[in-house]
């Protein structure tokens, strides 16, 4: 049965402080595949400032800081914020916060937003509030890559509803540039119009 809201910050602290590593990020052949397919389907080599939602503990935050002049990377836990920092420590250019999207998002203009199996988190109320957010805060030209298990979860939204319904409220402010299914994930690249 699916959650209704939300999925709440204190739910991902207790896995990241009890489990550490609760999707294997750092030892999954599966995990480093979808990140090889990530960075690969990325259509720049460089970005000036790209932003990370639900970084966890930075295992694709390291990848893709060598990317990127300026990442800004945030997660709700402080656990694996902790994690991240220090996994990232020789990447001067990333900086870590502890925000949680989108109703606590930083202020910045980005030229690269990573959704990372991270909107299924959000009940159908703060897709909305997310797609404003990326309207006002992804450059003309700037890109939006997600990735999302498309799997059964118990999650507010299903991978695929999830994506579907956040490009249905991004309406034209965005053109599908890529998009990809895979036997667990989808990903897809919209560019900002």
């Amino acid at each position: 049965m699916r959650r209704e809201q939300t999925i709440t910050p204190d739910w991902f602290e207790n896995l990241f402080r009890e489990q550490g590593d609760p999707w294997s990020f750092e030892t999954s052949a599966y995990e480093a595949a979808k990140y090889d397919h990530t960075l690969g389907s990325l259509s720049r080599e460089r970005y000036d400032l790209a932003l990370e939602v639900g970084c966890a503990n930075g295992v694709l935050t390291q990848r893709l800081a060598d990317r990127c002049a300026g990442l800004i990377a945030v997660d709700v836990s402080g656990t694996a914020l902790a994690a991240a920092r220090a996994r990232c420590a020789d990447h001067p250019q990333v900086r870590f916060e502890r925000r949680q999207l989108p109703g606590d998002a930083p202020d910045a203009l980005f030229d690269l937003v990573v959704l990372s199996e991270v909107i299924y988190y959000w009940d159908r109320h703060d897709l909305a509030r997310a797609a404003n957010y990326l309207r006002a805060h992804v450059r003309p030209g700037g890109e939006i890559m997600l990735v999302h298990w498309i799997g059964e979860t118990d999650y507010p939204l299903s991978g695929d509803d999830a994506v579907e319904g956040l490009r249905s409220l991004l309406g034209d402010a965005v053109t599908v540039t890529l998009s990809e299914r895979r036997e667990q994930y989808r990903l897809d690249r919209w560019r900002r119009t």
